[in-house]
């Protein structure tokens, strides 16, 4: 019987630290995540509203009904998601022929 108990007791052994290994597993996991979202909000806090070319600061400026990102150093214009093809159809003329919207 001794044979037996200690066979029970080598697996309850390898059970538990079964367990301990994947709760220590998703702890670690927790922090690579948080760490992750700490790094992309320190990114978007220091590029937010910074030429992609340059590095100089953005102005929004308007162009007709559109708010648009000029750079106060380089002159370049850049656009949010969606802006260009709003661009487009105010601009019906070339633009729209190029786009083909």
């Amino acid at each position: 019987m001794t044979g037996g108990i200690r066979k029970a007791s080598e697996s309850e052994g390898e059970y538990f630290a079964r367990l301990e290994f994947e709760r220590r597993k998703q702890v670690e996991e927790g922090k690579h995540r948080r760490m992750a979202e700490e790094e992309k909000r320190q990114r978007k806090e220091l590029h937010f509203m910074h030429c992609p070319k340059c590095g100089m600061k953005l102005i929004e400026v308007d162009y007709k009904t559109l708010k648009v990102d000029r750079c106060s150093s380089c002159d370049g214009l850049w656009l949010d998601a969606g802006e260009l093809e709003a661009a487009v159809g105010l601009e019906k003329g070339l633009l729209g022929r190029i786009f083909g919207l």
